[in-house]
């Protein structure tokens, strides 16, 4: 479906042709897991009650597998295989299964204003991110560090069970990925013209995971905010 191309070294119409085809792949990515979540809410509601109340393990494999698809999709995506673009499909559409153990818990309207609201500062952090002169470089070494740090406090407050640390944790990780689509969405262009519009399906894969893991990360935190509402 996508060839490996060459695009003309400083042609602003190449990069449109670049920043298109990563998108069009986060597109399929999201709109896969978006409608494999569909159809366990409802076409298969008793399935997902089934592997909520007694096969917890089917779950917590599919967590795992995932774990493995993101590794896998990278390294095929950094080698510039053909393996990439089935394993990063693969990956979103495992991912959709698991998201519908998430979304189930929430009101519809609380997912769709979550969905909406991911949608739009996506948006805008992209664009911005596509049209800045300054380099994010630094932004993205503090948006990892501060990453790492939301990990080990999402850890620690598995035990505690806090409300007010699941909240922080929750803005502080929107505010992240904020940041991270906006490095992204720069290092696109960085790349393109790096390689000097030598870019084909292995670097335009790796640039769509990366946004697709930004967009539902993004989600998934706007969701647990919107929540608190319910």
């Amino acid at each position: 479906m996508y060839d490996n191309i060459v695009y003309t070294q400083g042609s602003e119409a190449g990069l449109s042709r670049f920043f298109s085809k990563v998108y069009s792949l986060v597109g399929m990515g999201i709109g896969l897991s978006a409608f494999v979540s569909l159809l366990m809410l409802y076409v298969f509601p008793q399935n997902l009650i089934a592997i909520m109340t007694g096969g917890s393990w089917i779950y917590y494999g599919a967590i795992l597998l995932e774990l493995a698809l993101v590794f896998m999709a990278s390294s095929a995506a950094a080698k510039n295989t053909p393996a990439a673009l089935p394993l990063f499909l693969t990956y979103s559409a495992l991912n959709g299964f698991t998201l519908s153990f998430i979304i189930v818990r929430y009101a519809q309207a609380t997912v769709f204003q979550a969905f909406l609201s991911s949608a739009l500062l996506f948006a805008v952090m992209a664009i911005l991110g596509a049209v800045t002169k300054k380099d994010l470089s630094s932004l993205r070494k503090a948006m990892i560090a501060a990453l790492l740090g939301i990990m080990i406090a999402s850890l620690v407050n598995f035990f505690l069970g806090s409300g007010f640390i699941s909240y922080l944790v929750s803005i502080i990780s929107v505010l992240i990925f904020s940041g991270l689509i906006a490095y992204d969405n720069q290092q696109i262009k960085n790349v393109y013209y790096q390689t000097g519009g030598n870019v084909g399906d292995g670097w335009a894969i790796s640039m769509a995971l990366s946004l697709y893991l930004d967009f539902i990360n993004l989600f998934l935190n706007l969701l647990r905010l919107f929540a608190r509402n319910d």
